[in-house]
């Protein structure tokens, strides 16, 4: 997202993003020592021509920490893509436990990097909240719990949002959140397809 501002603006206007946009980079617990890994596309790619296309990129999963790797690809259907599912406290590619997770006013509150959080941090954080004449459906702002928009819990969110902005900088399996566990709460499955005239 542009131009995304942190804390308490005055303003902020979504301009229908959805959360595939911040799948490019995922911040996930690892398999082999429960530090911090980084989920990314596989080097080499081309660059995505919208933000969907993120969904079905060849991804890999790499710990700086104890140097395991991992390796995903999107199944294929009738030569088409199926593409991974962004949403819940998981990642979409490995569904690994993501780093950004705290607990925030009996809910979890999780991000998928550092960028996710400033976006959230800025819409949150605003007192008014605009919206552009576009379909919400696949609005990351539109659809977002109740929880989350309502100025009851600005102050709290927004101190959970630091606390993630903080975890994203600590690697080691010690800086561990005690909320970055799976919490079966994966997104209902819509197994959307693309074609893209061949593989990655």
């Amino acid at each position: 997202m542009d131009d995304v501002d942190t804390g308490d603006s005055a303003r902020h206007r979504d301009d229908g993003v959805p959360l595939a946009r911040f799948t490019g980079r995922v911040l996930v617990v690892c398999p082999g020592c429960g530090g911090r890994a980084v989920v990314a596309p596989r080097p080499g790619l081309p660059a995505p021509r919208y933000a969907m296309e993120l969904l079905y990129q060849p991804r890999r999963l790499v710990c700086a920490g104890c140097g395991a790797v991992r390796d995903w690809t999107a199944d294929l259907r009738d030569n088409g893509l199926v593409g991974a599912e962004p949403g819940g406290t998981e990642d979409p590619f490995f569904r690994r436990p993501l780093w950004l997770q705290t607990r925030c006013v009996g809910h979890v509150l999780w991000a998928y990097d550092e960028t996710h959080v400033d976006a959230l941090s800025a819409y949150v954080g605003a007192r008014l909240r605009e919206r552009d004449v576009l379909s919400p459906t696949l609005a990351m702002f539109a659809r977002m719990p109740a929880w989350m928009k309502t100025s009851e819990h600005r102050a709290e969110i927004l101190t959970g949002l630091k606390t993630l902005r903080a975890l994203a900088d600590r690697t080691a399996p010690a800086d561990r959140s005690d909320a970055a566990h799976e919490h079966g709460d994966r997104p209902r499955r819509q197994r959307s397809v693309y074609f893209r005239g061949g593989p990655y």
